[in-house]
């Protein structure tokens, strides 16, 4: 089966014959049920759907495993910024950070789909000057994470993802 993909404005084929995890084109999705089948459905759809919480926009974000060294795939809310998208590794509040931070926290070379729209980039947490605004504005767009912070002792980190020049 051949995909068409649009990686930085470039029509590319990708002939899916790479194992799972292999690389940024052949992730191993989330594992979780509802978040495979979101993945799914915005593969399919470019990002059209699903369209869960009232219409908030979704990316899907890879990151390449800091042990396993396998790329991993998940759906994540986020916020335009200009060229940069925001995220929050809130993982609903639980106490510990979700893995895909973990991830790009050792390795911050990622690649990101918004909508139809594949490409590379760079992802750090925001420094203590760049959270509170960006914080503010996610917590603005999304309410349920100002409740999840309130339900953990860890400080949810809020990541600026760059895309690759």
């Amino acid at each position: 089966m051949e995909h068409n993909l649009l990686v930085d404005g470039e029509q590319m084929n990708d002939l899916s014959t790479g194992a799972p995890g292999s690389s940024p084109a052949h992730p191993i999705d989330n594992d979780t049920a509802w978040v495979k089948a979101q993945i799914a459905q915005y593969v399919a759809t470019d990002g059209a759907e699903p369209v869960p919480y009232h219409g908030l926009p979704l990316l899907l974000l890879t990151t390449q495993g800091r042990k396993s060294g396998e790329w991993r795939r998940t759906c994540l809310i986020f916020d335009q910024d200009g060229t940069r998208q925001i995220i929050v590794a809130s993982s609903g509040g639980a106490p510990k950070h979700p893995a895909w931070y973990l991830n790009l926290d050792a390795n911050p070379q990622v690649r990101v789909q918004v909508k139809g729209q594949v490409f590379d980039a760079t992802a750090r947490t925001a420094s203590a000057e760049e959270k509170p605004a960006l914080w503010q504005r996610m917590v603005s767009l999304f309410p349920d994470y100002a409740q999840y912070q309130i339900s953990t002792d860890r400080d949810i980190p809020v990541v600026i993802i760059e895309r690759t020049v």
